[in-house]
């Protein structure tokens, strides 16, 4: 079976971006980092891919150039255990400029989108009970940041 890796195009900041997600999530760590040549496209000796692991995870950042920018057709996507872990992972990726989206949504510094979903939203939403799987969405889609706790009070109609 293949290996799948997410492989991110930054225009200059793949060593920095890889060195914030390694201090975010644990069990993370910068597993090779590889330079430009003579050949180009960059200056000789810049970094040119960064390869690290998320917790397991192998994902790639490649110094592209400008040419090419995040956008919300893609994100990373994070099962958190609880709501001190929503809370901890989403202070961490809107910091120094990040931004907050809806529905658990949000963009890191370098414009990377990610998905802060704990556990308990999936739980909720595939609710036997339609009706108060259906209150549970109607909760989610007004929120920035998830509430594990609104979620809930909304699913059991409190």
């Amino acid at each position: 079976m293949p290996k799948i890796s997410p492989f991110l195009w930054f225009d200059s900041q793949a060593e920095e971006a890889a060195k914030f997600y390694v201090s975010v999530f644990p069990n993370s760590k910068i597993t090779k980092t590889s330079h430009y040549g003579e050949g180009g496209p960059g200056p000789k000796g810049s970094v040119m891919v960064v390869e690290f692991v998320i917790d397991g995870q192998t994902v790639l950042a490649l110094n592209g150039g400008p040419q090419f920018k995040f956008s919300e057709a893609i994100s990373l996507n994070v099962e958190c255990k609880d709501q001190a872990e929503v809370d901890r992972y989403w202070k961490a990726l809107t910091a120094g400029g990040g931004e907050e989206g809806p529905c658990g949504w949000l963009k890191d510094k370098f414009g990377l989108s990610w998905q802060i979903v704990p556990k308990q939203l999936i739980q909720l939403m595939n609710s036997p009970d339609r009706a108060a799987a259906g209150r549970a969405m109607q909760a989610m889609m007004k929120m920035t940041k998830i509430d594990v706790a609104a979620l809930q009070r909304a699913h059991d109609n409190a």
